[in-house]
Parts: C-alpha cells; sequence; structure tokens
C-alpha cells in the first residue's frame, strides 16, 4: 500500500485526531453534565450507570466483530458513516427520551464509536506513516485528542451556560457534540483515502472481498506477537487504571482541599496527555528507535519511582509535593498508553490486515477496565487508609514488572521477525 506523505498525510491526520477527540464525546455526556442529565433527563445514579454498562457490554462483545468488518469495508466509509451515525444518535439523546431510550442510545454509541470507528482509526493512523513514524504518530494522537476534548468540552460547557444552565441549555450542549461529530464525520469522508483491497491470491484465482477479510481474520488470529503486543498494553493499562485513585489518594492521606481536585483532576487527565503523547512518540521513534524499547525502559522506571513513592513519610509531606510525585508518575504512564498500539508496526503485521489486528488488541489490551477499577477499589474498602493504598501501589507495581517481562518477550519476537526479514 503506498505511503501517505507531505500536506495531504498531516491533513489526514488532524482530521482523524478531530473526529477521535470528539466521537466519544456523547457516550461521556456525564463527564460534563452529570447533574444536568438528572435533574432534565431524570436519570438516577443506577440508570446512568446501567447506561454505561450497556455500552461497556455492547463494546465487549461488538469489538470481536470488529475483527472482521474494520479490513472488509473501505476506512473511509467507516469512518465518515461511524461519526455522522454518532451525531445522530446525540440529537436523539437531546429529546430526552425516556429510560429505555436512553439505554438504546448508549449501546449504538457503543456500537458506532467503539465496535465500528475505533479500530479502524488506529488502522487508518498506522498506514499513514511507516515503523519509523508509528511512535510519533500515535504520540500526536494522543495530545491531539487531549487538546480537541478540552476546547469541545469546555466550548460545550459554555453554551450551557450562555443559555441558562436549563433543559434548553444541556439540549444546546448535547446537540452542540452532535453537530460537531457530524461535521467532521462529513469531512473526513471528502478527505481520508480509500482502502485497496487485493481480491487475486498469489495464485492469481480470484476472490471474494468477504472471503479476504475472513482470510484477513485467520492471520490475525494465528499471529502470536498480535496476542504478546495485547498482554503488554494490557499491562501497561492495568497500571494507569491505578492513576484514577491518586485523587482519593491525596484527598484521605493528604487532606487535598476540594478547590483543588477539579484542577487537578484537569491535569491528570489532559494536560498530562497532552504533554505525555509527544514525549513519548518522539523518544520510542528518536532516541530508543522502537516503541517496545522504550516502553520496557519507562516500565523500568515506574517501577522505581511507585517503589520510591512508596516509601515516602506521605503523612507529613506537603499536600503539593504529592501532587507533583503523583503527577510525574502519571506523566510516565501518559508516555506509555501514548505510544502501546506502535508495536504493531514492529511486529510487521501485513497493512492489508491491520484492521483485524487493532481490533484483537483493542479487545484484549483494554479487558483491564473489566476487573482493575473493582479490585483497586476492593483493597480501599476492605483496608481503609494509608495500608490500602499501599495495597494498590504494590498492585501497579505487579503489573508493571509483568509488563516488563512480557515486553521482553516482545522485543525477542521482533527481533526474530527482522532476521527473517533480512533473510528473506
Amino acid at each position: 500500500m503506498e505511503k501517505t506523505t507531505g500536506f495531504k498525510k498531516w491533513l489526514r491526520f488532524i482530521i482523524l485526531v478531530i473526529g477521535a477527540g470528539t466521537v466519544f464525546k456523547l457516550s461521556s455526556l456525564k463527564d460534563a453534565f452529570y447533574v444536568p442529565m438528572q435533574d432534565f433527563m431524570g436519570l438516577s445514579h443506577t440508570q446512568i450507570g446501567a447506561a454505561l454498562s450497556v455500552y461497556g457490554l455492547v463494546q465487549t462483545i461488538g469489538n470481536f466483530a470488529s475483527i472482521y468488518i474494520s479490513d472488509r469495508f473501505s476506512k473511509r466509509i467507516m469512518i465518515s458513516v461511524s461519526l455522522v451515525c454518532v451525531g445522530l444518535v446525540g440529537i436523539y439523546i437531546s429529546t430526552f427520551p425516556g429510560y429505555m431510550g436512553i439505554l438504546l442510545a448508549w449501546g449504538l454509541l457503543s456500537f458506532f464509536g467503539e465496535v465500528v470507528y475505533w479500530p479502524v482509526l488506529l488502522k487508518a493512523v498506522r498506514l499513514l506513516g511507516d515503523e519509523t513514524e508509528q511512535g510519533r504518530l500515535f504520540g500526536f494522537l494522543e495530545a491531539g485528542r487531549g487538546v480537541v476534548d478540552t476546547i469541545v468540552a469546555f466550548s460545550a460547557l459554555g453554551i450551557f451556560a450562555l443559555l441558562g444552565k436549563g433543559s434548553a441549555a444541556l439540549r444546546g450542549g448535547i446537540l452542540f457534540f452532535a453537530g460537531i461529530v457530524i461535521a467532521i464525520g462529513v469531512i473526513s469522508y471528502f478527505f481520508i483515502e480509500d482502502d485497496t483491497i487485493e481480491t487475486v491470491d498469489k495464485d492469481g484465482n480470484e476472490l471474494s472481498k468477504n472471503k479476504v477479510a475472513w482470510n484477513g481474520v485467520m492471520q490475525a488470529v494465528k499471529t502470536p506477537e498480535i496476542w504478546v503486543v495485547s498482554l503488554t498494553i494490557a499491562s501497561i493499562y492495568s497500571v494507569y487504571c491505578g492513576l484514577t485513585y491518586f485523587i482519593p489518594f491525596l484527598k484521605d492521606i493528604y487532606g487535598m482541599p476540594v478547590t483543588l481536585v477539579g484542577a487537578y483532576g484537569i491535569i491528570n487527565q489532559y494536560g498530562l496527555k497532552m504533554v505525555g503523547g509527544p514525549v513519548g512518540g518522539m523518544l520510542a521513534d528518536k532516541k530508543f528507535k522502537s516503541a517496545t524499547k522504550f516502553m520496557r525502559v519507562a516500565l523500568i522506571v515506574a517501577i522505581v519511582a511507585m517503589f520510591g513513592f512508596m516509601n515516602l513519610p506521605h503523612e507529613t509531606m506537603n499536600v503539593y509535593v504529592g501532587m507533583a510525585c503523583t503527577l510525574g508518575f502519571g506523566a510516565i504512564i501518559f508516555s506509555m498508553r501514548a505510544v502501546f498500539f506502535a508495536p504493531v508496526d514492529e511486529i510487521k503485521i501485513p497493512r492489508n490486515i491491520s484492521g483485524a489486528a487493532m481490533s484483537i488488541v483493542c479487545i484484549f489490551g483494554y479487558c483491564p477496565q473489566m476487573f482493575a477499577f473493582t479490585l483497586y477499589g476492593s483493597m480501599l474498602d476492605k483496608h481503609p487508609g494509608m495500608a490500602g493504598y499501599k495495597m494498590v501501589f504494590a498492585t501497579m507495581i505487579g503489573f508493571a514488572v509483568l509488563g516488563v517481562f512480557i515486553t521482553t518477550i516482545l522485543l525477542k519476537m521482533i527481533k526474530r521477525k527482522q532476521n527473517e526479514v533480512v533473510a528473506d
């Protein structure tokens, strides 16, 4: 497949970044409008939680289907149609449907956003550059998402405030999210290129697109390197899930004022994403020449940093020192999170099965979200205070150690693949 270069390449990349930064704003409506959702849509805590559970269920089951469909249809069609459909679901949500309508809406948001859109987006980003650019591409994708997230979220909050903070204001905020994602979907249709699907096998026999896609699924499933990349991502994501508990840690142990909680949360979620993405990407490409090598070193640094952090006299330390320490550790994790899809290119996965490979990686790489939060939360409930937090931090170290072992195995696989290419 011909590599996209120059102005068109970066224009397409910007369009992909804007789409990635807007597609999940509706499914994450609670982040900005949790209380208005209760006040004006009549939803209880349980009902909002149930909608998110439906979202997760559709995502988990649907990603198995995405292994097939992400290479069966053109990424131009998949990306543009899924974005427009997410926007249309947003318009439906703005009518304030009943509880069953909300469950249906969040199921559809998951299908179009997580199943149809996300693996294909990762595939599209991978195909924009060669193996020397993967760290930067995925790093700047993560950073760009952080920028777009921030701008779009604050714009919606501005609209909500401008319209009076009532039911009409909530509807206006939702329609703003919907309009943005529909617009970028339409733009994507005109600027994202079609895939070239080879329908002739090595013997010259004509194959149907369904057969080609299924062959790609089988090839991806039988590639052990893809599963090892998935485990690498899962180990890092397990550590990433632990970052959530820095906020209650600073509040419970350091007595962090409520006024600082919001500022810390913004820096932790958006600031670190914007900084960690480019730093991780540049280090992976320029310094280490390999995202896998970078992640192994970063995991070792994270282990040492967390071990040292656990043994600090937290009860007597200043809250700002505690904030700086936790944000510093978070930056290490975000730098890895930004590039943990890049090894798909290092293991020499054929570009025609990029979608299937990314789908498998998404399914198993993100699976810790199904157990990590419950695991960490139960530790804190059963062991209140510093004892519980030390258990959480020790578990994060354990996942990081596991990640070091897995990346070591992955590096051996990559070296073997490179030797095979040289031998050929």
